[in-house]
């Protein structure tokens, strides 16, 4: 997967990570893209020996994943993943067709801002797709690509919401990744929309993903 801005390769890298926000990365990602199973328990021991950090930074980064309603925490049981709940699609949905569209025009406004040269790496990348490109591969970059246009925004309280709900909708689609029809042509869309984010077009940025929360709604909503 693309790694926005700031990401570190591990615990010990040469990035300024802290050991809680490199365990909080790692988890998040195996939890949003289901490597590790809705309902699934998250042994303490057993992550903080995989991950190479103690039980402070594997506690403190498995808070912050319960706030992202990614993890729950019950008496006496221990830790889980949460279930994927597609019920809570119209909700989700409500939501990112007013906050994903406020994003991208005010990514544009500021013509991509700090993420400017990761998301014309991510334009890039998206020109050279073709038919072949793997189902997991289009969730894991349409991903990447909204959790750029988030931080573009320069709004933290924007993006931290965005980011949440972002990643419910992943769960969601990689839950139902085989009854999902191919979505090459809704990935192939940011192309457009990045275009215009970093052509400073907020009108068409906001425009265009207003129309790429919708399709994503009508895709699910036809097999659910």
């Amino acid at each position: 997967m693309m790694a926005t801005s700031g990401e570190g390769a591990g615990p010990r890298g040469e990035s300024k990570e802290s050991l809680a926000d490199y365990a909080y990365r790692v988890l998040r990602d195996r939890l949003v893209l289901l490597d590790i199973s809705p309902g699934a328990p998250l042994g303490e021991s057993v992550l903080a020996l995989e991950l190479g950090v103690g039980r402070t930074p594997l506690r403190e980064a498995l808070k912050r994943l319960e706030s992202d309603h990614l993890v729950v925490t019950f008496s006496r049981r221990g830790t889980f993943a949460t279930t994927v709940d597609v019920t809570e699609l119209s909700e989700i949905t409500e939501m990112r067709s007013v906050l994903v569209p406020l994003a991208a025009r005010r990514a544009a406004q500021h013509h991509g801002g700090a993420m400017r040269r990761d998301l014309d790496e991510a334009l890039r990348a998206m020109e050279k797709f073709d038919e072949e490109v793997d189902a997991r591969a289009l969730l894991e970059h349409d991903l990447a690509v909204h959790r750029l246009i988030s931080a573009a925004a320069c709004s933290r309280h924007l993006q931290e919401t965005l980011v949440r709900l972002d990643h419910l909708v992943a769960r969601m689609w990689c839950a139902m990744i085989d009854r999902i029809p191919p979505m090459g042509d809704h990935v192939r869309e940011h192309v457009a929309l990045v275009g215009a984010v970093l052509d400073g077009d907020a009108d068409r940025a906001e425009g265009l993903a207003a129309a790429h929360v919708s399709d994503f709604d009508r895709a699910v909503r036809a097999v659910v």
